[in-house]
């Protein structure tokens, strides 16, 4: 395998030695013309606009549609509400999550012949949630390697192929499944950088779904970014939607870092509309999702729909919540959080992630050592309970933040100064 990963490299060297991978990622790239995707799924789904909008593709049954009408709560980009219209006469184009992860790898894999992928069924199959579907079939079995059940055994491979000069991306069929390459992770992904003296750079990006789905079970619900954050050289990043998607695989793809991209299985099928040109995000930026003036919530993944929802209740009650998306779970984007600080004085965490040494504990610190004299109030931290996730739905929904326990938590926060 070491002998075909040289060969690999060396001819992507040669074939790509015009080609350069510096870039300012703040700013957009020249616009290139799109490429088609691979043929979409003709099956029935349920698709989730970014604007709250549900729209249902009748393909096989009923039943299923039914069965996932929780599956994203409804949500606001702003403070009014846009709808389906205006949204549809935006110029680009309409891509599902997964699609717009897709697109992004794609991009990356046509303009830099070092861009490879390996995993479980990532290649004729098209990946557990189809991200890499068609992509075997355009750029062969080498440049999408599939690989045995051995997430140990693929993650050093992809490593070593890092340090030979490759860009691999490194599905994990389920980011639980990760946790038995935590070794190499830990042990050589963040620190082989430092340990060479700088002779080695680690580009390479693992991702993979995440998080708590429908009725999974606690081992197909982990959480890892609590696991994750304390590894020294490694950045940390959370997809929300097709846009910052498409933006964040670009851009991880194109760090000389190690980068893991977090995927939130319910989250696949949110449908928003995406530019034409080509863009890349800041991998170290958050996004501002609402402004406000009353309380700054911070959140990332699935919970910023469920904020978003809670928003909705809060200013109708009279309430005016500024909403920002971390999306860098590591390093924190701690001037865009530290000037919403400043501005509305009062601070609440909303994650999926477990509160005993999760992010939101991480970026409690972070605002108590950098920005404490500015907040009237002690920071909220809302989280998931400390406890395997049930596989009962009833269950399975109390342990994770749900937007009426955000309403109630902001009306406290915010009636404890008046």
């Amino acid at each position: 395998m070491a002998t075909i990963f040289q060969a690999l490299g060396g001819a992507a060297a040669a074939a790509a030695a015009s080609l350069t991978n510096s870039f300012d990622s703040k700013k957009l790239l020249l616009p290139s013309s799109r490429r088609s995707l691979a043929e979409r799924k003709a099956s029935s789904f349920l698709v989730v606009r970014s604007d709250g909008s549900l729209n249902l593709n009748l393909g096989s049954s009923n039943g299923r549609a039914r069965t996932v009408d929780k599956l994203i709560t409804n949500a606001v980009a702003t403070k009014a509400d846009t709808s389906a219209a205006s949204s549809a006469s935006k110029p680009g184009h309409e891509l599902l999550l997964f699609e717009a992860l897709r697109e992004g790898l794609e991009e990356e894999m046509d303009r830099d012949l070092h861009v490879c992928v390996m995993g479980e069924d990532v290649g004729h199959y098209g990946g557990s949630y189809k991200v890499t579907k068609g992509l075997a079939e355009k750029y062969g079995d080498l440049r999408v390697l599939d690989t045995p059940i051995a997430e140990n055994s693929f993650t050093g491979m992809g490593i070593g192929a890092a340090m030979t000069g490759l860009r691999p991306i490194i599905e994990g069929m389920n980011m639980g499944f990760l946790l038995l390459a935590f070794n190499q992770i830990s042990n050589n992904c963040g620190m082989l950088h430092y340990t060479s003296g700088g002779q080695f750079t680690i580009p390479v990006v693992i991702r993979g779904p995440g998080g708590v789905g429908r009725q999974l079970g606690a081992e197909h619900s982990q959480r890892l970014e609590s696991y994750f954050q304390s590894i020294p050289g490694i950045q940390m990043v959370a997809c929300s939607t097709p846009y910052n998607a498409k933006g964040l695989m670009k851009a991880a793809i194109r760090s000389e870092n190690p980068v893991i991209l977090f995927e939130h299985v319910l989250l696949y099928n949110l449908k928003e509309r995406i530019p034409d040109e080509e863009y890349i995000c800041n991998l170290e930026e958050a996004e501002m999702v609402r402004p406000g003036e009353h309380v700054t919530i911070l959140t990332y993944s699935r919970m910023r729909y469920h904020v978003m929802q809670a928003a909705k209740t809060l200013v109708n009650k009279g309430y005016d919540p500024e909403v920002i998306d971390i999306r860098s779970l590591k390093p924190f984007d701690l001037h865009m959080i530290g000037n919403s600080v400043k501005k509305t004085h009062r601070v609440m965490i909303v994650e999926e992630c477990m509160r005993t040494g999760g992010i939101g504990a991480s970026l409690t610190a972070a605002i108590t050592e950098n920005f404490h004299d500015y907040l009237d109030a002690p920071i909220v931290c809302l989280s998931s309970q400390d406890v395997p996730t049930p596989y009962a739905g009833t269950l399975e929904e109390w342990t994770v933040v749900q937007p009426a326990q955000i309403v109630t938590a902001v009306e406290q926060l915010c009636q404890k100064l008046q």
